[in-house]
């Protein structure tokens, strides 16, 4: 059997689409994200970062995977560790920030967030740290903190931290794509990727039933990359009626764990560090002062 015969042309979408020997670029292609996609990497224009005063600085944006890094750095200053002040710029990857030149030295695959560590251990040159998962262990490990010294826990931990890692594009590229973002409906798309968002929640719905956090009795790591995404979800604040169509409700334990961290003072500083969306008094562009949550959020500024 053919493939037309298996695949009938009149009953793909959109209606008569068969897929070319090649596939060639379309610009346009990424619904609502399509001037920020591109089927190739590099810099497309000169543009070196800001640099603060501060060792550690932070190139991103307040989306979930930003919020990671924001909400470790700010439960590192909740804990005392005052070498983990920090500048947080804002890269605006609907403008194309992520293609400049500067950015793409710290970043070469172009995604935020980015950090450059300017007083590394040992000292030396300063440091370039991509990928979420990685600045999370690294600032644990430079820091000592929220990453377990035992061997169990500190498994358990990062057990959890790359199911993250390997599972929320699932979430963000699969789910919240077709149902939010996509310029056209596909239930099939939205179907499958509807019911591995589910099963993930399912996965985390159990491990939290005998655990109060992601390894256990400590919170670590492992809760700051996982509640962006699932927490937040849970709570119907990542898609706009995602909550209602998964029926987040359902999830009693992934709902509490949920609720106990967004209670927690560095959370609620960390999810509005390089936010650009919702309420002005909840939108900290940028972050290079703790006082900056008190005089520089969008409300404060606009009526400055």
């Amino acid at each position: 059997m053919t493939d037309t015969e298996k695949f009938p042309p009149e009953k793909n979408l959109p209606a008569g689409y068969v897929p070319p020997k090649t596939w060639t670029w379309e610009h346009g292609n990424g619904g609502a994200f399509a001037s920020t996609n591109r089927p190739t990497a590099g810099a497309t224009h000169d543009k070196e970062l800001p640099v603060g005063r501060h060792p550690l600085q932070l190139y991103s944006l307040g989306t979930p995977n930003g919020v990671k890094v924001t909400i470790m750095l700010e439960e590192l200053l909740a804990a005392g560790h005052a070498g983990a002040e920090y500048d947080a710029w804002l890269i605006r990857i609907g403008d194309g920030d992520q293609f400049g030149s500067g950015f793409v030295e710290v970043n070469p695959n172009s995604k935020i967030p980015a950090m450059m560590d300017h007083a590394p251990k040992g000292g030396g040159e300063p440091l370039r740290i991509f990928e979420s998962g990685s600045i999370l262990v690294y600032l644990a490990e430079k820091f000592s903190a929220f990453l377990p010294a035992d061997l169990r826990a500190r498994t358990e931990s990062l057990n959890w931290l790359f199911w993250q890692m390997g599972s929320a594009p699932f979430v963000g590229g699969g789910f919240g794509h077709f149902f939010a973002y996509a310029p056209m409906k596909i239930q099939y798309a939205i179907d499958r990727y509807a019911m591995e968002t589910k099963r993930q929640m399912d996965v985390l719905n159990r491990h939290l039933a005998g655990n109060e956090y992601m390894a256990g009795a400590e919170y670590t790591i492992a809760d700051m990359a996982i509640w962006p995404w699932y927490g937040q979800l849970a709570l119907d604040r990542v898609y706009p009626g995602a909550g209602t169509f998964l029926s987040v409700h359902e999830y009693e334990h992934v709902q509490r764990w949920a609720k106990q961290l967004d209670e927690r003072s560095a959370v609620k500083r960390g999810v509005m560090v390089n936010r650009t969306s919702g309420e002005p008094s909840t939108q900290l562009h940028e972050r290079h002062e703790a006082s900056d949550f008190e005089t520089k959020t969008q409300d404060k500024i606009s009526k400055a």
